[in-house]
């Protein structure tokens, strides 16, 4: 039988190569044999190739194209080739935008139009468009849990940016009527996540014995979500009837918040060490509690998350002992530059 008979949909992932969005087509492609993925990826630094499996780069019902989602006759041609479309693509630092913040915009703002340009061109075809946004938009915590009517107060470019493309997607799906979706996954982690993020970062300097650098007193709360649950999430939106989910936003989270000094001690003690912890003054633009409410994702989606902490850390550790070969090359963009109040630059 040809094989493009057999193919059921097929989806398109900007960022496939990135961290989550890697995590989401490794997901995809051992649960529904029947689908095809598309990926497109600029590989910029916290892009990889390496991060999705041998086994799905090396199949016929994987695509890789190499390109900018500003590209917009690429974006268009690959969205009329697909059903749905998955927009994880995105500079995503929230200390790194302080310095080199036009990027942000570029690729958050201008690369999402693109995407809902190529939607709305697409829409008699596509069945579903899933906006991947992030809880940075709500800024600090006001009250918690933090649920979807939460104010948006974006405290970075990197957050501002990312708010701009949610409610550029969500006017897109009022003004044009396109089958869109936001996510607002809050704090991922997992396999694949560069080392500039925080558990990725601790995590490898245990394995390299240096002492685990901690910003500001440790205090500040995250709700941490396995990225793993964050792809079932995603596939969750992709196959819940639209009618429910048409221009609605979903956190995703755990409604479990951990300290990043607690995370610190949780990593050395997975690895037998004893404690030793260097603390630096806070980043700009950082929030100071996020604490997700996921009552509308488990009324509507059915989404719970399934991978405790303790757990999804193990997991997580293990990945990094075994691939060093791929954080390895990282090690160079571990540290950010960050343009302080004065004109200063200091590296955290």
């Amino acid at each position: 039988m040809n094989f493009r008979r057999q193919v059921l949909k097929t989806i398109l992932v900007t960022g496939g190569a990135g961290f989550i969005g890697s995590n989401f087509v490794n997901y995809i492609f051992v649960k529904y044999p029947e689908y095809k993925l598309i990926v497109l990826d600029a590989l910029t630094y916290a892009g990889d190739i390496e991060n999705i499996d041998p086994d799905v780069r090396n199949s016929d019902r994987f695509e890789f194209w190499y390109g900018d989602i500003n590209n917009l006759d690429l974006v268009s041609d690959l969205a009329g080739r697909s059903d749905v479309v998955v927009h994880f693509a995105a500079e995503t630092h929230v200390a790194r935008s302080l310095y080199s913040h036009r990027v942000f915009f570029v690729t958050d703002v201008l690369g999402t139009q693109s995407i809902a340009n190529a939607v709305l061109k697409h829409s008699g075809r596509l069945e579903r468009f899933i906006h991947i946004s992030t809880s940075e938009v709500y800024g600090t915590a006001e009250y918690e849990p933090m649920d979807e009517d939460h104010p948006l107060n974006p405290t970075s470019p990197y957050a501002a940016a990312k708010a701009g493309a949610d409610r550029l997607v969500y006017s897109y799906i009022t003004a044009h009527d396109i089958p869109g979706v936001i996510i607002r996954p809050f704090n991922n982690y997992g396999p694949n996540q560069h080392l500039e993020k925080v558990i990725p970062r601790f995590i490898t300097s245990c394995i390299l014995g240096e002492p685990l650098m901690i910003h500001g007193d440790g205090t500040a709360m995250r709700d941490w979500v396995y990225a793993g649950d964050t792809a079932r999430a995603v596939d969750l939106a992709i196959h819940a009837p639209l009618e429910k989910i048409r221009g609605e936003a979903f956190n995703i989270g755990t409604g479990k918040p951990f300290g990043v000094l607690e995370i610190a001690q949780k990593i050395s003690a997975e690895f037998n060490m004893k404690e030793n912890f260097e603390f630096m003054a806070e980043r700009y633009g950082q929030v100071q509690k996020h604490i997700s409410s996921t009552d509308k994702a488990n009324e509507i989606l059915g989404f719970k998350a399934s991978v405790g902490f303790e757990e999804g850390l193990e997991k997580t550790i293990q990945w990094y002992r075994e691939n060093r070969n791929i954080w390895e090359k990282q090690m160079a963009m571990r540290k950010v530059p960050v343009k302080a109040r004065d004109g200063a630059i200091e590296w955290y």
